[in-house]
């Protein structure tokens, strides 16, 4: 617990009856930004707090997995803001290369033209003019959700900044001799035109057909099973295992190409199952990854057989068909021929395709731009094997080590027109020149630019140091720079943060660039479905903002936030949250109706009643398990702690017990009014990180605090009281079994009925007033019979149910549902008994019965208590 961090103003107890979302969020918002409280200092000497944004594409629009992300970063920057720390939250943009650039063509092609129209320097300009028109929708919808991001501070990967910060470690690279040109095998895209990076390819399972061909005559036969057929017209080699003794005697020989007038050899490879299929292999270098990779082991030719855009190049019947209509055709042909020996139709089998376009990918052999990642991605994997880097949940670095310490050399070009261009001259002597920001550009007849741009996980890849400045040396940077947090999905731990890793190790000598990797997973619907537009479950997060309010929309997700683990979520979820901001809200309003105060020393301890001691002791235990919560990213439990610790102890014990006090009067309910006024200070401290704008209107109205946004963090004061939480937890006892018995007997809540307190002697006695207020019980009168009695906690609670219930029907209904619990046990302590059975069945399954049997035993107990307590018939 804290005392208010700023000077208070006059507290205002004026709150309208109902919380309205729609008529708060947007001014609180705005407010805080024009007050600045999202700005970062550099020449601060609190210590820095940083996390940087993924940036999202310039294109995109929020969706659920961005609200999800950014929920947990706002929650993490506004305690530490609280904290003290110098909390900056960086955003910005990426962008966007293939998407942004589809996006203008596809609005030029409605004006009928295409970028070769206009050329490169006029599309580059029009794709500007896009982004500064359409681009950034984003932003605002952030602003919606309340990120305290420092608006300042936003970067976009095409900014003048983040330029120079590519061109220089390009140039870096590329001195070190870490990029290098070459042909390889990529990822191409016939519609987009460009090479694609491993994330850009989304796998699915399409219907195609598996066809066995046989290459050659007599004893010199072999047959190669194959999806592609028609690269068969690309094929220099067939790859038989070395240890294959049905092959051997076939090695180094050359067999005939069938539909060509080649002839290629046998070549043995390791890299072929010699017990899959047939044991033989096509050898395509220039159209498959493996094949390219054996070809380089045998020195094979590489023969290329199609264009950018998928269309045969090769001179014959096929000249000019597209792939597709290619791989028809030489099936026909080659059946034709004879040499069809097998065809399977439908052939289920993954294929890649473009996640821009849906195009099938084609593998293809081409001239780009390589880094080369060996020492990169070693140095990556050092910097979490030593703890310079943590990984949350840990589990989760085995999926980092197994991609890092296999990482391929990395394709960076792409044939594009938007992006980064690759900083590269060609002079007309052959000569090649890669140039820094800082020096001349070649000039003269024949020098020329090379004419790809760079991925753009190139650029992102040096976000975390780029943006605070990086390469001059920034207060930004030297303030700000390692980030302490980078929170982001689990399924981009491959693609963009090990990148970063890499680039930041390399960049900042060997500076990390976060100190901690914090995996969230996938949201999925409230079936565990991936969300999906096919599927018809997609769920736009500002149709629920304006239905329910930012609050519950962010609550909803920390409240589901495991480590590492996907996310369901339902709009009746997002009800619920509703629910609870109402309930703080309703709370708070009857609190300040009846004297909730924050003005004034906290009173002694033996100055409060058992029930205020409870409280402050439960609310000092619920403050340091919110942080340790924290410290290990458990959103979901510290946002269950909080709901239960808010809802079930403040709203629904504490206030209702502290009724009576209350409406009594006098000293007692000063004490409780100043005790019930530092619980809802520290409880709407404690919730404003997640659900900021209910807590803000709240606490201001509570405390008269200018900002719950730069308010202090609470911190556990060290107050525990055990006696008055084990006498409160009795109280809680008794009016549950009161409460459970009244509602087996099928009473009414608001019914009243006469009992008898037989507290004497037990703490509860001083409770007595709150016990009969919470259970409707009124006092005994002269014709008090007592038809029913509950001992619990010490306690005992007789009613006088006399005329309000069927003594003979509860009787029969009680002892049916007796005799149900006492089968149910039998039946579960047989099985238990049996031991083939408890040898034989798994662990889960045991534990299943052995819960069986306690609850049963839990029942035949609370029955027969029930029925004893019934008057005799």
């Amino acid at each position: 617990m804290t005392e208010n961090a700023q000077t208070p103003s006059a507290p205002n107890s004026e709150l309208p009856t109902q919380y309205a979302p729609a008529e708060v969020e947007g001014k609180l918002y705005e407010r805080w930004v024009e007050r600045g409280y999202f700005t970062a200092d550099p020449a601060s000497e609190k210590p820095p707090y940083t996390i940087v944004i993924p940036p999202p594409n310039v294109t995109g629009s929020l969706h659920l997995g961005h609200a999800f992300q950014h929920t947990l970063m706002d929650a993490l920057t506004r305690r530490k803001r609280m904290q003290g720390y110098e909390a900056l939250w960086l955003p910005g943009m990426d962008h966007a290369g293939i998407a942004t650039q589809n996006k203008v063509e596809q609005q030029l092609a409605e004006e009928g033209k295409s970028r070769h129209d206009l050329g490169r320097e006029e599309f580059v300009e029009r794709v500007w003019q896009w982004k500064e028109e359409y681009g950034g929708k984003i932003l605002g919808q952030m602003r919606r959700l309340g990120d305290g991001v420092d608006w300042s501070r936003e970067r976009f990967t095409m900014d003048e900044g983040l330029s120079k910060a590519v061109q220089t470690i390009f140039k870096k690279l590329y001195d070190d001799e870490l990029i290098y040109r070459a042909e390889r095998i990529i990822n191409w895209c016939p519609r987009c035109l460009t090479a694609i990076s491993d994330i850009e390819v989304e796998y699915q399972e399409d219907a195609g057909e598996l066809v066995s061909i046989k290459y050659g005559e007599g004893e010199d036969t072999l047959v190669v099973a194959t999806t592609r057929a028609e690269t068969m017209l690309g094929d220099t080699a067939i790859a038989v295992h070395p240890d294959d003794e049905r092959y051997k005697h076939l090695v180094g020989k050359l067999i005939k190409l069938p539909l060509t007038d080649r002839s290629i050899p046998v070549v043995a490879d390791t890299h072929v199952d010699p017990e899959f299929g047939t044991g033989c292999v096509k050898v395509t270098p220039a159209h498959d990854p493996n094949d390219f990779a054996i070809g380089q082991r045998h020195g094979l030719p590489n023969m290329t057989i199609m264009d950018e855009h998928g269309v045969i190049t090769v001179h014959g019947p096929f000249l000019g068909l597209d792939r597709f209509e290619a791989r028809s055709a030489v099936v026909g042909a080659l059946r034709e021929q004879g040499r069809i020996v097998a065809e399977k139709r439908p052939y289920l089998h993954s294929v890649g395709h473009c996640s821009r376009c849906r195009t099938t990918i084609e593998p293809r052999l081409s001239l780009q731009w390589w880094v080369k990642v060996e020492t990169l991605a070693k140095a990556a994997g050092d910097a979490v094997r030593d703890g310079r880097v943590a990984i949350h949940p840990q589990e989760m670095e085995k999926r980092y080590f197994d991609w890092v310490d296999n990482l391929n050399d990395w394709c960076i070009s792409r044939q594009l027109w938007w992006g980064h261009r690759i900083p590269v001259w060609y002079g007309p002597d052959g000569e090649v020149v890669c140039v820094g920001p800082d020096d001349e550009v070649p000039t003269g007849e024949g020098w020329t630019q090379d004419t790809d741009v760079l991925d753009t996980w190139f650029s992102s890849g040096l976000w975390p140091f780029s943006t605070l400045g990086w390469p001059q040396k920034t207060r930004d940077l030297a303030k700000f720079y390692s980030t302490d947090v980078l929170v982001t999905g689990h399924d981009i731990i491959f693609f963009w943060v090990a990148r970063m890793m890499m680039f930041g190790l390399y960049a900042m000598d060997g500076e990390v660039p976060f100190k901690t990797i914090a995996l969230t997973g996938l949201v999925r619907d409230e079936r565990g479905k991936k969300m999906s537009k096919s599927f018809g479950n997609v769920v736009d997060p500002l149709d629920w903002m304006d239905k329910y309010g930012s609050d519950a929309v962010r609550f909803t997700l920390a409240k589901g936030a495991n480590p590492g683990t996907d996310v369901p979520i339902g709009e009746d979820w997002v009800q619920a949250s509703r629910n609870f901001a109402n309930k703080i809200w309703n709370a708070t309003r009857f609190a300040l109706m009846n004297g909730a105060t924050v003005e004034g020393e906290l009173p002694a301890p033996e100055e409060m009643s058992a029930t205020d001691r409870w409280i402050l002791s439960r609310l000092n235990k619920t403050v340091s398990q919110v942080d340790s919560y924290y410290e290990d990213f458990q959103f979901s439990k510290l946002s269950e702690a909080l709901y239960h610790f808010a809802w079930d102890e403040v709203f629904d014990w504490y206030v209702e017990l502290s009724k009576t006090t209350f409406f009594a009067g006098g000293e007692g309910a000063k004490v409780s009014g100043r005790v019930l006024g530092e619980v809802l200070d520290t409880t709407l401290r404690l919730l404003h990180p997640v659900v900021p704008f209910v807590t803000e209107t709240l606490w201001t109205t509570l405390t008269g605090g200018e900002s719950l946004v730069v308010a202090e963090w609470p911190k556990d004061s060290g107050f525990r009281d055990d006696a008055a939480e084990a006498e409160i937890e009795n109280l809680q006892a008794v009016v549950t079994e009161v409460r459970r018995f009244r509602a087996d007997q099928g009473l009414q809540p608001g019914q009243k009925v006469p009992a008898r307190l037989d507290l004497a002697g037990t703490p509860l006695a001083a409770h007595e007033a709150a016990i009969r207020q919470l259970l409707r019980l009124q006092p005994e009168g002269d014709s008090f019979s007592a038809t029913a009695t509950l001992p619990v906690a010490g306690a005992t609670v007789a009613l006088d149910l006399s005329g309000t219930i069927d003594v003979a029907a509860e009787r029969k209904r009680l002892s049916k549902d007796l005799a149900a619990a006492e089968k149910e046990k039998q039946q579960a302590e047989a099985k238990l008994a049996n031991e083939a059975f408890i040898a034989k069945a798994p662990d889960n399954v045991v534990d299943k019965i052995k819960g069986r049997l306690a609850k049963a035993e839990a029942d035949i107990a609370r029955l027969t208590a029930q029925l004893d307590a019934l008057p005799a018939a």
